[in-house]
């Protein structure tokens, strides 16, 4: 698909007002996306876990307004006005105004919630969008009900990419690929797909617990991290490594082969903060309490053969990923060895998840 597949005809329906509800799943990739060409386009394809547990749920309710020159909206996070995130809200709405020209049509009520603490250092624009961006498709489907499914979810990602990128991939489930790709069919710059390969049943459940080290604001957003790939000296090295370790994940992936899966995973976890600890200027995002984790990690990997592994984001927590097999180990590992890192001692079990959903009222 292109861009001008995404740009509707004539609608169907014209429905006076209306309220739809979507709850999106946050995200953790395996293989990293880092740095992007405008607008909002990789600059190397990337790999996640649709998680579960650890979501946003957004209302969208609408109404026919008389003024049809501008964007009219009201946004409320966990009850209360949110003026702060209005910016964000009205930079996206122009950035996909021409795909969904019914926007300025009506007025709208945004409610959104996150499942997880806020300011827990857990990326939200990445749910939060997709939830978003979920609700919007909804209401263009009202307008055109013969829209088909797989449409509408391409639809959905790629426009809650133009929020904000990782979130194309929080739309779908369980194992969902983003980026251009000459040996996965179908791959795309434009949205995420559904990993088109078979999967071994062990990483079908697969657990992600997330080691709340840090729940502050970041020194330097990602945003800025990822413009800092542009004349990074190792940038295009990086973008051909995720390229081929997406071809080498192919065969782990089929097989369950753990012991190639976490040698992957971790790789890809420290060449993320490797770009940035080696950018212009150059940022560490990880806490002493980080490496206290990881090294604990890697101690109790060697001493029992448990097959935990970690991997980050951009920031300073840790996602603990281990089997379900292996839940109730690992859980006590957690409770007596790395709690003690977590700020407030706080985690949050998740697992595999299977992709947004639409709630009825």
């Amino acid at each position: 698909m292109t861009e001008n597949d995404f740009l509707p005809g004539s609608y169907q329906n014209s429905p006076e007002k209306g309220k739809v509800t979507w709850k999106a799943p946050s995200n953790i990739a395996l293989v990293k996306y880092w740095g992007k060409r405008p607008v909002q386009m990789p600059a190397n394809p990337s790999i996640s876990f649709t998680l579960d547990a650890c979501a946003t749920t957004t209302s969208v309710f609408f109404e026919k307004k008389e003024d049809r020159e501008n964007f009219s909206f009201d946004l409320f996070f966990e009850g209360k006005p949110k003026e702060d995130f209005k910016p964000k809200i009205q930079t996206f709405l122009e950035r996909i105004a021409k795909y969904l020209p019914f926007l300025k049509e009506y007025n709208f009520t945004i409610e959104t919630s996150n499942s997880f603490p806020h300011s827990s250092g857990i990326a939200s624009s990445a749910s939060g969008m997709a939830a978003l961006s979920l609700c919007l498709m909804d209401i263009e489907k009202q307008l055109n009900p013969s829209m088909d499914e797989a449409f509408f979810h391409a639809k959905a990602s790629y426009l809650a990419r133009l929020g904000s990128g990782s979130a194309c991939r929080s739309v779908k489930g369980s194992l969902v690929q983003w980026g251009q790709h000459a040996n996965i069919p179908e791959s795309s710059d434009l949205y995420g797909i559904e990993y088109p390969f078979d999967v071994d049943s062990v990483f079908k459940s697969y657990c992600d617990t997330i080691l709340l080290v840090h729940k502050g604001q970041k020194q330097v957003s990602s945003t800025v991290g990822h413009q800092l790939m542009h004349g990074h000296p190792y940038a295009e090295n990086r973008f051909q490594q995720a390229f081929d370790n997406l071809d080498k994940l192919k065969p782990i992936l089929g097989s369950g082969d753990l012991e190639a899966f976490i040698k992957l995973v971790e790789s890809e976890a420290l060449t993320l903060h490797a770009m940035m600890m080696t950018s212009s200027p150059y940022f560490i995002l990880m806490k002493p309490d980080t490496l206290e984790i990881i090294n604990k990690i890697w101690e109790y990997r060697e001493t029992t053969k448990i097959p935990v592994c970690f991997t980050l984001d951009a920031g300073a927590n840790v996602h603990l990923l281990y089997p379900e097999a292996e839940k109730e180990k690992v859980h006590d590992f957690i409770k007596n060895e790395l709690a003690e890192h977590c700020e407030n001692g706080q985690y949050i079990h998740d697992q595999v998840g299977k992709g947004a959903i639409k709630i009825n009222d």
